[in-house]
């Protein structure tokens, strides 16, 4: 899977945008919105998912997870996304996640699992999943590291190339071609993690979200 996303990020407590016209026009997408999002009555009118020629565009909204269910994988692998912020923190005042999800499970529902691994454009990274509840790999907050590009300024761009691997019994998330973290399969598949590493991959925004997204 090779993506290219550009977002913007949102304010610290800002509330979730609603977003005109909003829904799903894209065959065979779904998503699933933050459940503090949903508690407040949003829904997927609140933010957007359509089509710009070859280019899938993502307008949030709540924060969300899009996927589609032909898109799923066993046994080794790897995914790949290019992520691109045209102009770093231009809605808000602090940096957001955007990034992929693997080895998900029962997506769209109360027993949902997935991991996903993310990354900001002020130089750091976070690795979270679902299980269904969330759990966090490598801390509460995000984490700097040198391979984890950073935007020169406020409205300048900023890319990632993002990488996750599933190798035998190991987990990898690699940020522009330097691995960030390492897990063993054992560490994240078990009792209120993942249900499996094998499943479904897609993408995950933060709220108040502009991107666009190729294939």
């Amino acid at each position: 899977m090779a993506l290219v996303l550009v977002t913007s990020p949102a304010t610290g407590q800002d509330a979730d945008r609603s977003v005109a016209n909003g829904g799903i026009s894209v065959p065979a997408w779904m998503d699933k919105i933050d459940a503090r999002a949903a508690a407040s009555g949003q829904d997927i009118e609140d933010l957007k998912l359509s089509m710009d020629g070859e280019v899938l565009r993502v307008t949030t909204g709540p924060a969300v997870t899009y996927w589609n269910a032909t898109n799923s994988v066993r046994g080794d692998y790897t995914i790949t996304a290019t992520l691109h912020e045209p102009q770093y923190m231009s809605l808000n005042n602090h940096p957001h996640l955007y990034g992929i999800i693997f080895g998900g499970n029962d997506l769209g529902t109360d027993s949902q699992s997935y991991l996903y691994c993310a990354a900001y454009g002020n130089g750091s990274f976070i690795i979270r999943g679902f299980g269904p509840d969330l759990f966090q790999m490598n801390g509460r907050r995000s984490e700097a590291h040198d391979a984890v590009n950073k935007a020169v300024a406020q409205g300048e761009p900023v890319t990632q190339e993002i990488a996750v691997s599933v190798m035998g019994d190991k987990v990898d998330c690699a940020i522009n071609g330097t691995v960030v973290a390492s897990y063993d399969r054992s560490e994240i598949v078990t009792t209120g993690k993942l249900k499996s590493t094998y499943g479904m991959y897609g993408i995950r925004f933060a709220h108040n979200t502009d991107a666009t997204v190729t294939r």
